[in-house]
């Protein structure tokens, strides 16, 4: 399983907008795609229009290939991409350990 991570930094004043479009498009969107597993959000407290967003894919591929480069990366982008202050900083990575 692959976590990607985004740093979502948006507008100013925009929290309750962004967390309203954020699940809608997460659970509306992001949930159709092939490979999607699950996802978490946190909101930062200092930070307040920043966000970590989580979401959990099969491959690297569902997420980079068949995600990205289809037509529900356009309908998530329409949902989240106006509130964004700058482009998102995502990266992925693959589980080292746990506890329980």
């Amino acid at each position: 399983m692959i976590l990607e991570v985004a740093d979502i930094r948006i507008q100013p004043g925009q929290q309750a907008a962004f967390d309203e479009a954020i699940e809608r498009g997460l659970r509306t969107v992001i949930s159709q795609a092939p490979g999607f597993k699950g996802w978490k959000v946190n909101k930062g407290l200092e930070s307040p229009e920043r966000y970590l967003l989580m979401i959990f894919w099969d491959t690297l591929e569902d997420h980079t290939v068949a995600f990205r480069g289809g037509p529900l990366f356009a309908q998530w982008r329409a949902i989240v991409g106006p509130f964004f202050a700058a482009p998102p900083v995502v990266e992925h990575f693959t589980l080292l350990g746990k506890s329980a």
